[in-house]
């Protein structure tokens, strides 16, 4: 089979537009990525897309930000800073699990750390099980694990929630309750929708794991690795202050350099030649290494150099391709990432650097005595741990 990869700006930003190039990178991990919306092509992703992106408009981003994230990220990170230290991957996780819960529509009983600690565990092993293309360990060990965690999700999490829904559902088409009463989650969308979009209780199961662990995952790299860039780039330039808007730019030239995913893939559904004249036959498969992308010096200057004060060209984004193009564009772009408008009342920060920013000004910096450590079972650049400490302010 050919394998043509893409390296420059150009090339990748136009095959994610390329509607004959069908998304194919999360084919080893359908354990939990099979029928899901960032697997899906044509009419099915469009009409799946049209229902779920109702949820993420950015006017409820915004309303989020305003009403309760600065509170849910305070009281997130207060037990580890009373401790003294922590740990910055699950410091992510932890602050960002009941956001997600919200999303997928996963009700919790309780303030129970023990439902957080469940959620934090079957996160990460659906994130495991949906990044398999690049797991160093036994495949079938992982997909084995994977079930049992699923199976373990739905009798704790994801059917009590659907009970409720199907009631309140039940009521909406009896006319004891309005349309805009029900939840406004995913969950909710897919039930509501489910013969239009035509879908099974295994599909909803496993589009409700995606989004848990896709928002938490993700959001989770974001801050270790801005948290280190900080870190190292704050040393040359003490004049810096952890103020919301610079950490914002941090983050989108931390997302640029180290994208959650390294490469996306897809597989030609026709043969297509692009601007730049390279031929792509049917069949092949693409790699769009988004890595390499990210450092096209044609377009962004110096670009192996973390600068997050760095301009771009107008029609490129501070995080280049981190968050995908075309159709498979991240949904919840706004959402960790924010708004980087400065117009007044456009901005919204997003949920990574409402994290960082609270964090170091906790004091967080990182433990001298325990240095961060990468996954050694991922061929991504994900740090598995990065111990903290909080200084007193």
């Amino acid at each position: 089979m050919t394998t043509i990869t893409l390296d420059r700006y150009a090339d990748v930003r136009e095959a994610f537009r390329t509607h004959d190039l069908r998304q194919s990178l999360y084919d080893a991990g359908g354990v939990v990525m099979a029928d899901c919306l960032l697997v899906l092509h044509g009419q099915e992703h469009k009409l799946r897309r049209r229902v779920e992106n109702r949820l993420f408009r950015r006017g409820t981003f915004r309303h989020w930000e305003k009403e309760f994230l600065h509170d849910l990220v305070r009281e997130s990170i207060t037990p580890f800073v009373e401790a003294g230290k922590g740990d910055l991957v699950e410091i992510g996780y932890r602050t960002v699990m009941n956001l997600t819960a919200m999303v997928a529509g996963l009700d919790r009983k309780s303030d129970d750390p023990a439902e957080t600690d469940a959620l934090y565990r079957f996160a990460k092993k659906f994130s495991e099980g949906a990044t398999l293309v690049h797991s160093t360990r036994d495949h079938e060990e992982v997909r084995a694990e994977v079930r049992a965690a699923m199976k373990e999700f739905d009798e704790q999490f994801l059917q009590p929630s659907r009970a409720r829904r199907e009631a309140l559902i039940a009521k909406v088409e009896a006319g004891e309750l309005d349309e805009d009463e029900l939840p406004r989650d995913v969950l909710t969308a897919l039930l509501r929708n489910r013969e239009e979009l035509g879908i099974t209780d295994d599909i909803i199961r496993r589009e409700c794991a995606f989004y848990l662990q896709a928002g938490s995952h993700s959001t989770a790299n974001a801050l270790t690795h801005t948290a280190h860039d900080w870190f190292t780039w704050s040393k040359d330039h003490p004049e810096a202050t952890p103020e919301p808007e610079l950490i914002q730019r941090c983050v989108y030239e931390s997302l640029r350099l180290h994208p959650a995913s390294p490469v996306a893939q897809r597989r030609a559904m026709a043969p297509i030649t692009l601007r730049s004249g390279i031929e792509i036959p049917e069949g092949a498969t693409v790699v769009m290494d988004l890595h390499a992308a990210n450092r096209d010096e044609t377009v962004f200057e110096r670009p192996l150099e973390y600068d997050p004060l760095r301009e771009v060209p107008e029609d490129v984004p501070r995080w280049g391709h981190a968050f995908g193009g075309g159709m498979h564009a991240c949904i919840g772009t706004e959402l960790a990432g924010g708004v980087p408008s400065t117009a007044e009342g456009e901005r919204v920060l997003g949920t990574v650097t409402l994290m960082l920013t609270a964090l170091l000004k906790a004091g967080a910096r990182p433990d001298p005595n325990d240095p961060p450590q990468l996954d050694p079972h991922s061929a991504r650049e994900h740090f598995a741990r990065y111990p903290v400490v909080f200084e007193k302010q």
